[in-house]
C-alpha cells in the first residue's frame, strides 16, 4: 500500500466523512485530493539532515500528506541501517512536513496494479521488513506528530520509544471498511491495548486526538503544537541518546493530556463488554444492544459504518488482532504480509478493489460487496488468507542479532524469480 503517486491518500479520511455523511469534510478531503495532483513529483520524498550525534528525518511530501512511497521506504530503510551501525551516532528525529505526519499509504497503486500479478509485492515486503526494524531499532528514536498519521504512517508513530503528540494530530487505522486489514504491525499493537480497545479501533476505524492517544498507550507525550519547534531545536542542542535525559527534556515541554468527558476512551466499559465477543456478528448484536440505551446515542454512528463495511474485511481483520494477542512482532508482520498478497491477489474475494473503487476511483460510494453480507463469509475462505506461505516465499525476518538487516527483498526468492 505504498505507492508512488498520493492523491488517494485522503482514502482514509474519507471512510469517516463517508460513514458519518458528513458532506462538508468529503468536500475539504476532495479539494486536497485535487491540490495533490498538481504536486511536485520531482521533489525528495524524505529529507535527511546530519548534525553531530543527532540525524533528522522529514517526511517530504506535505502537498501529498507525506505519503509512504516505495521511494519513502527505501530511503528509510537505507538510512536507518547506515545509522544504526554509525558509533556516531545517537538519536534520530522523524517528523512530516506541512499539516501531516503521514496519511499512509497510495490505495490508488493498489488499483492500477489490480490486474498484474503481485506487482506491489515489492514495496509491501520492504515496508512490513522496515516495519520490525523500527520497532526493535537500536538507537533512541523521537517521532514529531504533528497532524494526521494513519494507517501505515502510524507506524513510524507507535513503535518509536518517545511518540510527541499535538492537538492536531489525528490517528486512525481504517483499512476494514475497504476489504483490507490492519497492517504494518498494528496486530501487534492493537492487540495489546488494553480491553478489547484494539478490535474497537482497528474494525470501526475510529479516530484518537493527541490527548487520546497518550491516554491509550499509543504515544508517550502531549505537547502543544506551538511548542514543537522549540523542542526540536533543544533535542538536536542535547546531542544524546540518553533515554532518561531525552525523557525529561520532553516533560519540560509537555502538557495536560487529560482527555474529554465525552471521548471514547471513557466508553470503555461498553467496548469491552461488545468488542470482546467471538465474532463480528455477535459484536454488532451486542452493540445494537447497547444502542437501545439511554446516553448511548454515539453507537448509532459506528453501527452504520460497521454495517457499511467489506464484511470479508472485518472478519479478517478481527481475526488477525485476535490472532496478535498471541503472537510476537515477527510473527504478526508475516502474517499481516500473507493477509496483504491474498487480499491483492483476490483469493477470496476482491472487496479491496471495490472499495477503492467506490471511494476514491468513481466516488459513487457504494461499494457492492462479494459476499455481500458477514453471514456469507465462508469461514473456510478466512481459513485460506491466513494460511502459511511456503518458507522461501514468507516475509525474511533477522531476528538472530548477527543477522539483523538481513532478509532483504533483493535475498528474497521474490527477487530472484
Amino acid at each position: 500500500m505504498f505507492g508512488v503517486e498520493a492523491i488517494f491518500l485522503c482514502t482514509r479520511l474519507i471512510f469517516f466523512a463517508w460513514n458519518s455523511r458528513n458532506h462538508s469534510l468529503l468536500a475539504s478531503i476532495r479539494s486536497t485530493i485535487n491540490m495533490a495532483q498538481v504536486a511536485n513529483p520531482d521533489e525528495p520524498v524524505v529529507l535527511a539532515e546530519e548534525t553531530e550525534r543527532v540525524r533528522l528525518i522529514t517526511l517530504n511530501k506535505p502537498r501529498h500528506l507525506n505519503v509512504i512511497s516505495s521511494e519513502t521506504v527505501y530511503a528509510l530503510a537505507e538510512y536507518l541501517e547506515k545509522w544504526e551501525k554509525d558509533e556516531n551516532v545517537e538519536l534520530i528525529i522523524i517528523k512530516g512536513a506541512g499539516r501531516a505526519f503521514s496519511a499512509g499509504g497510495d490505495l490508488r497503486m493498489f488499483y492500477d496494479g489490480r490486474k498484474s500479478k503481485d506487482s506491489c509485492l515489492e514495496v509491501v515486503y520492504r515496508m512490513y521488513w522496515l516495519c520490525y526494524h523500527i520497532h526493535t531499532y537500536k538507537k533512541t528514536q523521537v517521532a514529531l506528530v504533528n497532524g494526521i498519521s494513519m494507517g501505515g504512517g502510524a507506524s513510524l508513530m507507535v513503535p518509536m520509544k518517545f511518540s510527541v503528540v499535538t492537538e492536531k494530530t489525528v490517528f486512525a487505522t481504517p483499512e476494514a471498511s475497504i476489504g483490507f486489514h490492519t497492517d504494518c504491525g498494528f496486530s501487534y499493537m492493537l492487540s495489546r491495548l488494553p480491553g478489547h480497545l484494539g478490535e474497537y479501533l482497528a474494525l470501526t476505524g475510529a479516530r484518537l486526538n493527541g490527548k487520546e492517544l497518550v491516554a491509550a498507550g499509543l504515544a508517550t507525550h502531549f505537547v502543544s503544537s506551538d511548542k514543537l519547534p522549540d523542542l526540536e531545536k533543544r533535542l538536536i542542542s542535547l546531542n544524546k541518546g540518553d533515554r532518561d535525559m531525552i525523557k525529561s527534556l520532553i516533560e519540560e515541554f509537555s502538557g495536560d493530556a487529560q482527555i474529554d468527558e465525552e471521548s471514547i476512551l471513557t466508553k470503555h466499559s461498553i467496548i469491552d463488554e461488545c468488542f470482546s465477543k467471538d465474532s463480528v456478528e455477535e459484536i454488532i448484536r451486542s452493540m445494537e444492544v447497547e444502542a437501545s440505551k439511554e446516553g448511548n446515542g454515539w453507537i448509532g454512528p459506528v453501527l452504520k459504518g460497521l454495517k457499511r463495511s467489506s464484511p470479508t474485511g472485518l472478519k479478517i481483520t478481527l481475526r488477525s488482532i485476535r490472532e496478535g494477542r498471541n503472537q510476537k512482532l515477527s510473527e504478526c508482520l508475516k502474517k499481516e504480509f500473507r493477509l496483504t498478497m491474498n487480499i491483492l491477489r483476490t483469493t477470496i474475494s476482491s472487496d479491496v478493489y471495490e472499495g477503492i473503487r467506490a471511494l476514491t476511483i468513481e466516488k459513487d460510494n457504494s461499494p457492492k460487496w462479494d459476499p455481500p453480507t458477514l453471514d456469507k463469509v465462508d469461514a473456510k475462505d478466512v481459513d485460506v488468507v491466513f494460511q502459511p506461505f511456503e518458507e522461501h516465499l514468507e516475509l525474511q525476518i533477522p531476528e538472530k542479532e548477527e543477522c539483523r538487516w538481513d532478509g532483504k527483498y533483493e535475498k528474497s526468492a521474490y527477487a530472484a524469480s
